[in-house]
């Protein structure tokens, strides 16, 4: 186990692999590269985001920069604070969905995106060899604080054209909410108490103690299926623990699927706004399938959340996300965001007059099973493991962007190198998960 650096931000346990030392050291480079200027510091509810937010802003301040500090808000909101206060760059100090015991730097620039790979590269390069700018005591970086900024967030939702919080009232709609004691805990009821909706809150108290398993997967969600099942709810809505990702429960108190969020964006945008949709490799045919219905190509992208909004933002895409229930909708800012995925998804049923069961049913239905192998188990380097995967299945459709995906006319199955955990992935998708597990065993076996 070590430190994670990628795409993705810098993450690892805190204490053990990310430290006080190295936190400064990626900050300070970090400031260094953006010569200064305002950036926007917020942080999710972990136990350690309060210490990790005291190093940043003061490492911030002795290279230079301004902070404003946004404390504990969703990822995505902290984007919304870049746009809002014009600044230099954002941090985030979430390790998203890795359990408590971690935490992670994740780093925007002026345009409120992730860093792309010649961006981190530099800072990353600043930080190796230890070339930070610090400033003269007379030219440290102040801090200011943005009470409203989660406010500010909301009616930027509101104001999108194809969100009408009237009709959305007019349904009276009762949802409930599992923020698993998080960043969203706070944002989530406010935004949907503001369309009228009756809010149920569980695991809303931002305490940073997740009660359970924080990565939003139908093994971790029985609470909250049970409550909506039991208790009339129109809908359930989870999040991670900064927020950027959505997952939905229908009335019956059945899953939607991470990866139907994003299939269910795609629907609603296309049903609002022509254009063509984004996603990554590891995501579901569902998307394809639901932009062929509007005439659209849905374009693929390498895993990781700036390579879709590259690509989104190449093919010129009026909607892009990632299947893990990830909703990038560039009206607003360019990067997952669960808070416009739940208003989308309200006035979608609102539109359409549909109860959440019966507008899933309408959606493409495949099954998805993802896996893991630990590197430390593979006896063999991951690399090469990928380079034997592609030359075994040459004679079929192979796409080595990011990994290695194997098109079979019944399904797919993708193998990558994780860019937040030391694992390798494997996914795999067939009209169900029978068909899943056997395309992925047919792969896997030529590993074992």
């Amino acid at each position: 186990m070590a430190l994670m650096i990628s795409v993705s931000g810098i993450r690892g346990i805190f204490g053990t692999h990310l430290t006080p030392q190295n936190i400064v050291e990626f900050t300070a480079a970090y400031g260094t590269w953006l010569k200064g200027g305002t950036v926007v510091v917020g942080r999710d509810s972990r136990v350690t985001g309060q210490i990790c937010e005291d190093i940043v802003c003061a490492t911030l301040q002795s290279v230079g920069c301004d902070v404003v500090k946004a404390g504990i808000v969703p990822t995505p909101t902290v984007a919304m604070g870049v746009l809002k206060h014009k600044a230099k760059g954002g941090l985030i100090i979430t390790a998203s969905h890795n359990p408590e015991q971690w935490n992670a730097l994740k780093m925007l620039n002026e345009k409120s995106e992730f860093l792309d790979p010649k961006q981190g590269e530099k800072v990353l390069e600043i930080a190796d060899k230890k070339e930070f700018e610090y400033s003269t005591f007379d030219s440290i970086g102040s801090v200011s604080y943005d009470d409203d900024i989660i406010n500010y967030h909301i009616q930027e939702i509101l104001n999108l054209p194809y969100i009408d919080a009237e009709l959305i009232k007019k349904q009276s709609f009762t949802v409930a909410v599992d923020a698993v004691n998080g960043a969203g805990t706070k944002a989530l009821p406010a935004l949907l108490k503001d369309l009228g909706v009756t809010v149920h809150e569980l695991n809303c108290e931002p305490n940073g103690i997740f009660p359970h398993n924080p990565e939003p997967l139908p093994a971790h969600l029985e609470e909250i299926c049970e409550f909506v099942k039991n208790n009339d709810c129109d809908l359930g809505i989870v999040t991670d623990p900064d927020a950027d990702r959505l997952a939905l429960v229908d009335e019956s108190g059945r899953l939607f699927g991470e990866e139907y969020t994003q299939v269910a964006a795609f629907d609603f945008m296309l049903d609002n706004k022509a254009g063509d949709t984004t996603t990554n490799l590891s995501s579901s045919r569902a998307a394809d399938d639901v932009s062929q219905k509007y005439g659209q190509v849905c374009h693929r992208a390498s895993v990781g959340e700036i390579n879709v909004v590259k690509t989104m933002q190449e093919h010129g895409a009026v909607i892009s996300g990632e299947g893990n229930g990830g909703v990038i909708n560039p009206d607003l800012h360019a990067g997952r965001d669960a808070l416009v995925g739940t208003a989308m998804i309200l006035q979608l049923l609102a539109q359409r007059g549909l109860k959440a069961s019966a507008y899933r049913d309408s959606l493409p239905q495949y099954e998805m099973v993802k896996q893991k192998i630990q590197l430390a188990d593979l006896g063999m380097d991951a690399d090469d493991l990928l380079k034997k995967v592609a030359d075994e299945f040459s004679d079929e459709r192979i796409n080595t962007l990011d990994g290695v995906k194997i098109d079979f006319d019944e399904g797919w199955v993708h193998f990558r190198k994780s860019n937040t955990e030391p694992i390798v992935r494997v996914y795999s998708e067939g009209k169900n998960e029978s068909d899943a597990r056997k395309l992925a065993d047919k792969v896997l076996n030529v590993i074992r």
